[in-house]
């Protein structure tokens, strides 16, 4: 086995690399936001932001937009939404005579769905068949989506109201959530610097020399589906999904706490992170360091807590090093 992966045609990783410092160029102080947007890119998933407001979720996205040869759309939630807010419609055209569907929003690469909680029920609906299945249905016709779309969405945990908490079905979606929380006072101090340059060149965002291309992307997603994956991990990440459904025999804290446990999806998920998590690191197999790397984000979103554990104050994070404490890696 290598320790060092055989770059693909184009240097893929070279250029994945070079996306990831103009990302943190662009985004200060979030390294594992920009790392876990890289690895939602690669593993075709996608990404759920949860933090206080002004911590560059918008921003990032954006950045990655920037640093991606795709379209983006940014697209607010609001509770006043409809369904074909996002899909789009059915327009008369009185000079034909007929209907003729107009594209919505939803029909870009990359997508940010700002403050998805605010939306309605059947918002959320419509989104959850666009990011399961690559598709949108307006009346009897489906519509495919391009091959290459992402979904990040931001949700603030610091204010509830006029929200609506995301379904378990929906959650189970999103490849990944990740918590984004404040820098550190230097960082802080870089960012001013970069708002003080950006105003004064009146230029948000600076592009990156060179665009990661969608060739090179769907390039690299085949690269990290052959990396080297032990009999011994893939049995590892089995049994941290099967802990948070069967909790009693690996901890009595997990059986008392979890009321659900993680569906399939989390063993995907957890399986293509630490896929993309090695490949990054430039390595041609997984590691269980890998897998518990990425677990949290894989996790934490999939499984149902106790009312008494929530009542006590119990965090799905908590939950997650619990896990990790007590199944034992190879």
């Amino acid at each position: 086995m290598n320790d060092t992966l055989t770059l693909g045609a184009g240097n893929t990783l070279a250029d994945c690399h070079a996306l990831r410092n103009y990302l943190n160029t662009q985004v200060l102080g979030q390294e594992q936001l920009v790392e876990r947007l890289l690895v939602a890119l690669l593993a075709d998933g996608h990404l759920l932001v949860e933090g206080p407001p002004g911590l560059a979720k918008t921003r990032a996205v954006k950045a990655l937009a920037q640093g991606v040869e795709g379209n983006f759309q940014r697209i607010q939630f609001t509770p006043d939404m409809l369904p074909s807010d996002l899909t789009g419609s059915e327009i008369y055209r009185p000079e034909e005579g007929s209907f003729r569907f107009q594209r919505g929003p939803l029909f870009h690469n990359l997508i940010l769905a700002d403050e998805i909680n605010r939306a309605p029920a059947k918002v959320q609906s419509a989104l959850l068949e666009a990011m399961g299945e690559r598709q949108v249905s307006v009346g009897s016709a489906t519509y495919a989506l391009p091959r290459l779309f992402l979904v990040m969405a931001t949700q603030n945990p610091i204010e509830h109201e006029g929200t609506y908490p995301l379904p378990e079905a929906q959650l189970d979606r999103f490849m990944l959530h990740t918590l984004v929380d404040y820098p550190d006072r230097a960082t802080t101090r870089l960012i001013m610097e970069l708002a003080r340059h950006e105003a004064l060149t009146a230029r948000e965002l600076e592009a990156p020399a060179r665009p990661l291309t969608q060739e090179l992307i769907f390039a690299a997603r085949r690269e990290i589906l052959e990396l080297t994956l032990a009999p011994s991990v893939i049995d590892y990440i089995a049994a941290l999904v099967d802990a948070t459904r069967r909790p009693k025999p690996y901890s009595a804290k997990l059986g008392e706490w979890l009321r659900w446990g993680a569906s399939p999806r989390a063993a995907i998920a957890i399986e293509r992170g630490a896929r993309a998590l090695a490949w990054l690191g430039g390595r041609d197999y997984v590691s269980p360091e890998d897998v518990q790397q990425i677990a949290p984000d894989a996790l934490r979103h999939r499984m149902l807590l106790d009312y008494t554990a929530q009542a006590r104050g119990i965090t799905a994070q908590a939950c997650v090093e619990e896990l990790l404490r007590q199944v034992p890696a190879p």
